[in-house]
């Protein structure tokens, strides 16, 4: 090599080292800073892309899973409501029993007849308040009307639906009550009545049950699709950061020792001077 003092080659190639480093080190550093491989398409165009695709894909997902939480919301309180109105039409059945003696009291009938009336009222409330978002599925407003709720990204829908007005059979009930059944004669019929509204109510439940279960059931994939779907796009674009903060440590090393390095090239030219002494 030449000695010159007009182009310091040693210099040159010392410095060319310091900027390779320097941009590992940039690289590096943004990775260990945002958690990320590949943070924007700078970092590599084709994977962005890709991963921000995939960014939308979970955020439809989310929306999914907030449709068929509503649907899962909307089927437990009817559940809770009909299996509360099941438990009511038992306890009814029993103060029945109590008023088909013939041998009781006008008092302690009416004490009977005011506890059926009690019950009945609960019944109601239980149905009038099942409501989820604003909507009742035992509402005579809403039987009949399916409420949908969305499946997948593709904009499948599930839904909840009741084909009987609970909410006028009740209603029914209670006038029949009120009317008819007076005497202890009465309460054959009263038992055969009480039995048509309980079968409606079980029969509701198991319509509900069964529509809840396939909103439970695809809730619960859609939530295993979004962990998959999270896990690959990690995969995708997370950064090592264990494995980058000790590169960062040695890229550090090496910036130090380029930094030398150009330092004793710089100082070569000054070795000319004694030449001239």
């Amino acid at each position: 090599m030449s000695n010159s003092v007009n182009t310091n080659v040693g210099a040159l190639v010392a410095l060319s080292s310091l900027r390779s480093v320097n941009g590992e080190l940039d690289k590096t550093s943004k990775q260990v800073q945002t958690g990320y491989k590949v943070a924007d398409a700078s970092d590599d165009a084709a994977v962005f892309a890709v991963a921000q695709g995939i960014r939308g894909n979970i955020k439809a997902y989310a929306s999914v899973q907030s449709s068929l939480a509503a649907g899962e919301g909307l089927g437990q309180v009817t559940a809770a409501a009909l299996t509360g109105v099941s438990n009511l039409i038992g306890d009814v059945k029993a103060k029945f029993a109590n008023l088909a003696d013939g041998s009781l009291t006008t008092d302690q009938r009416t004490v009977y007849q005011n506890d059926v009336t009690q019950l009945i009222g609960q019944i109601q409330n239980y149905v009038s308040q099942a409501t989820y978002n604003g909507k009742n599925l035992l509402s005579a407003s809403t039987t009949g009307t399916a409420v949908s709720f969305v499946a997948d990204v593709t904009g499948t829908t599930l839904t909840l639906q009741t084909t009987s007005d609970l909410a006028s059979a009740v209603s029914t009930f209670s006038s029949l009550f009120t009317t008819n059944y007076t005497a202890a004669s009465n309460y054959g019929s009263a038992i055969s009545d009480l039995g048509t509204l309980e079968s409606l109510v079980n029969s509701l439940s198991a319509s509900v049950a069964a529509q809840s279960q396939s909103i439970t059931l695809q809730k619960g994939f859609v939530d295993d699709l979004v962990d998959a779907t999270n896990k690959g796009l990690g995969a995708l674009v997370d950064a090592d950061v264990a494995a980058e903060s000790a590169q960062l440590q040695s890229l550090q090393v090496r910036q130090q020792l380029a930094i030398q390095a150009l330092s004793i090239a710089n100082q070569q030219p000054n070795t000319l001077l004694s030449l001239f002494r």
